[in-house]
């Protein structure tokens, strides 16, 4: 394996002592591809008005009090974890239970602080490395596919926020017909308030290319309140295959937004899966494009909230390119006041037909005082199409928990095995065995068991 990281500008940004974000754009030392996309992406911020609840894809989202100037950006500082020793307790306890990775990344506050990856993969051209790196090696990459998605009207503020803000990333490139053996695993730890951290995942499978990804977010209880925006851009060329993965298990405090969008060329597959189970907000815009004909999209998530927490997810699955197929299944599972909102919409385009598209919504209730909205939609131009959608908000069933009960366990018991029976068929679906054990734990916690 080969250890640590370079850069090709690394210090503390401009903005963290002069606390403006204008400041923060204009002052950061890079490599011109990204001078130009950040201040470009600054310019569109300030000119598009933060989205209200008059707009119908926020109306369930309160953005009145978000106010980002208030938070100091977060920029590289050059620091570099020399050995696991180094790095933070939760993160060394995400390494530890997965033992097999094709590379690894680890980001501190905004800072890539340690990076390696196996030398076999170097050699057959695979790239992994920090946006800034490859920006000074590789500029030709980020101008063709950095902040290159369709990005819908909704997104477009906090979109370029990020873009002007962004702290650093991951650029994953995997040449044609390389495929990786395990999974590449990047862990985002924040444990600042009163900041703004953005990252980036930028995936890119030329045609064959074979890749599973994770990205792991983590973060202790905050004192007061911090940003996170997150961008991640999959480019999937011919025949690839990509698998997706993003778990967020920040703590109380953070304001976490993350916008996606998978880019699938002809006959490839992209299987994309969200696991939202921390942060007090947490909105996700999940879009997959369905550029090519024959192209496969399975789009999945899951989520458990607890106290006054708040999930917004919105799913776009366009369907541009004929006789491709894309299949949505999202679970949530609220107790205490939590809030959830699910929109989902299938785009079908003129000409795109034989698309077959499916989209399900399941919401569980654990508390009287938890609510779940749900808005499935279809927009179909096409006439030789098989779309459906469906969506359930419902109870614990009160007869399955008495049924339980009566074999001897006691409530908390009973509303366990209905919680974890509910989200099986989606934790099935997590192929990484020490992800989906933290994702159970995680759960397990906040139903009190």
């Amino acid at each position: 394996m080969t250890e640590g990281i370079t850069t090709a500008e690394t210090q503390t940004a401009p903005g963290e002592s002069s606390g403006t974000l204008a400041s923060f754009v204009e002052n950061v030392e890079e490599p011109e591809v990204l001078v130009e996309r950040r201040r470009e992406a600054w310019g569109v911020y300030e000119s598009t008005p933060m989205p209200t609840r008059r707009s119908e894809e926020w109306r369930y989202t309160d953005l009145s009090s978000l106010a980002p100037e208030r938070f100091v950006p977060l920029g590289r500082d050059g620091r570099r974890a020399e050995t696991d020793v180094d790095l933070p307790a939760p993160v060394r306890d995400c390494l530890s239970s997965d033992s097999e990775r094709s590379a690894v990344s680890i980001q501190h506050n905004g800072s890539m602080e340690h990076l390696r990856v196996d030398d076999e993969l170097r050699e057959k051209g695979v790239v992994y490395a920090p946006l800034s790196e490859v920006a000074a090696s590789r500029p030709e990459l980020l101008r063709e596919f950095l902040f290159a998605s369709d990005v819908a009207e909704k997104e477009r503020k906090l979109w370029s926020l990020h873009s002007a803000l962004l702290s650093d990333g991951y650029v994953l490139y995997v040449p044609a017909n390389v495929a990786l053996p395990h999974p590449v695993h990047a862990i985002r730890y924040l444990d600042r308030d009163g900041t703004v951290v953005s990252t980036h995942s930028l995936i890119i499978a030329e045609p064959g290319a074979r890749l599973t990804c994770i990205d792991e977010y983590v973060s202790p209880d905050l004192a007061g309140e911090s940003l996170s925006l997150n961008g991640v851009e999959i480019f999937g060329a011919e025949n690839a295959i990509v698998r997706y993965l993003a778990l967020q298990r920040y703590g109380a405090g953070v304001l976490h937004f993350s916008m996606q969008h998978a880019n699938t060329g002809r006959d490839s597959m992209l299987s994309g899966m969200n696991v939202n189970l921390g942060a007090d907000l947490s909105r996700a815009d999940v879009t997959s494009h369905l550029d090519g004909a024959g192209a496969e999209s399975e789009m999945l998530a899951l989520w458990f909230g607890d106290g006054h927490q708040h999930f917004d997810h919105h799913t776009l699955q366009h369907h541009k390119a004929p006789s491709a197929r894309s299949d949505l299944l999202y679970k949530g599972a609220l107790s205490g006041s939590a809030r959830s909102v699910f929109r989902g919409l299938i785009r079908v385009n003129p000409g795109a037909q034989l698309t077959d598209a499916y989209q399900t919504n399941r919401n569980l209730l654990l508390s009287p005082d938890a609510e779940a909205t749900a808005l499935p939609n279809l927009e179909i131009e096409a006439d030789d199409v098989r779309c459906s959608h469906g969506a359930s908000v419902g109870q614990v069933d009160e007869t399955q928990l008495f049924y339980l009960m009566s074999r001897g366990l006691d409530r908390h018991q009973a509303e366990r095995l209905l919680v974890f029976g509910f989200f099986q068929e989606v934790l099935n679906r997590v192929l990484v065995e020490g992800v989906r054990e933290r994702i159970q734990e995680s759960i397990e916690e906040k139903i009190g068991i």
